[in-house]
């Protein structure tokens, strides 16, 4: 395990998964978020979006934390294992509650409420994006990770001892 990507729904559990096992292996993680988002509320370009990710690609060891579903194909291609947080919708609602008004490392502003819109692409996620995820990976010949809970994930990270 040199090269994982660590997907999921919004509020999963992924970035805190993501440290644990970064702290466990000594990979590099890196959180796509902080790529895309600036501190402002605004966003990178796609371009120079790619011209970071392709950066991280081309490196020896990493973790990548994030979906951003445009990019899974060249991250899948890059990667020798894939977490997917396959988590039920409620956990992952609540836990995109719970981190509102905490300062993140994953992401470069303190959120104080849950955007309608960001909420409503958690609530679509399990329509919308597993299926396409789970497209992506039906041909991937690597080694494959599910959770359904945030126990199974500790419990993962815990049995790596």
């Amino acid at each position: 395990m040199k090269r994982v990507i660590v997907i999921g729904c919004p509020g999963a559990g992924k970035s805190t998964f993501a440290r644990k096992l970064a702290a466990k292996t000594g990979l590099p993680l890196h959180y796509l978020d902080m790529i895309w988002h600036r501190a402002d509320r605004t966003v990178i370009g796609r371009d120079e979006f790619d011209r970071e990710l392709d950066k991280l690609l081309i490196e020896d060891e990493w973790i990548i934390d994030g979906n951003y579903a445009r990019t899974l194909p060249l991250r899948l291609a890059h990667c020798d294992t894939v977490f997917f947080f396959d988590i039920p919708l409620e956990e992952c609602l609540e836990g995109a509650k719970s981190r509102l008004g905490k300062k993140r490392v994953d992401m470069p502003w303190v959120d104080d409420e849950l955007d309608p819109e960001f909420l409503q692409w958690i609530m679509d996620f399990p329509r919308d994006v597993v299926p396409e995820i789970e497209r992506h990976l039906k041909n991937f010949d690597k080694t494959i990770i599910s959770f359904h809970s945030r126990e199974e994930a500790d419990k993962f990270i815990a049995s790596s001892e």
